[in-house]
């Protein structure tokens, strides 16, 4: 007759159950963050090889410029007043003819001067400024784009990319944590039948700091 099978004990039985459980959260958590994060990942790790390289990979700035002159019915709304020198946005009626006439999309706040409005229009991958003569209406402008890498870059860095970038960037980075954490709690967990976790999870670390304390000068 064979042996009746080990019946284990109520604790062992609890802690084998608690580390199923967290061992299902912990994988739930890390796929998730980790599909969130996996598009930003790639995209953040080719931008910094790209940056890491932007002198030997820099395109040519292609530069559009822009002249014309504002509708006589609109100069009053930029001819001089008494208030004084400052910033604030271009009048909504300047700012609609402005980006029907010109390859611009005027926004933010120009600065007015006794003789000029003069806005700067920065944005990823380029930049671009419009001015307006406040006696004449004469209006030029420029547009600079550096391309598609120079644009990626500057998302990299959140570079004139606006608030919803910000705000993206801020969750990217909260899945990142998130996908970081929960890998290392399972890397933990796991560690006792992989002994190469710990040295290699420590190489990570070491090389890094290494190469900053010796070879950065």
């Amino acid at each position: 007759m064979p042996p009746a099978a080990a019946v284990p004990s109520p604790s062992v039985a609890r802690k084998k159950s608690r580390r199923a459980f967290w061992l299902r959260q912990l994988h739930s958590w890390h796929w998730m963050s980790s599909a969130l994060s996996l598009i930003g990942l790639l995209l953040f790790a080719i931008t910094g090889f790209t940056l890491n390289h932007a002198a030997d990979i820099e395109g040519t700035p292609a530069v559009t410029t822009g002249q014309a002159t504002l509708p006589p019915d609109l100069l009053p709304l930029v001819r001089p007043d008494d208030r004084p020198d400052g910033k604030r946005p271009l009048p909504t009626p300047v700012a609609a003819w402005v980006a029907k006439t010109l390859p611009l999309a005027p926004h933010g706040d120009a600065e007015w001067s006794a003789g000029e409005v003069y806005l700067g229009l920065p944005r990823p991958g380029g930049d671009g400024w419009v001015a307006i003569d406040r006696e004449t209406g004469a209006v030029t402008s420029e547009r600079t784009d550096r391309g598609w890498i120079a644009y990626l870059n500057d998302l990299h860095k959140g570079r004139n990319a606006g608030t919803a970038w910000s705000w993206f960037i801020d969750i990217f980075v909260g899945a990142c944590v998130i996908f970081s954490v929960t890998g290392l709690f399972l890397l933990q967990l796991h560690s006792a039948k992989r002994r190469s976790t710990w040295p290699l999870v420590g190489l990570g670390l070491v090389i890094p700091a290494l190469v900053a304390v010796f070879l950065i000068h």
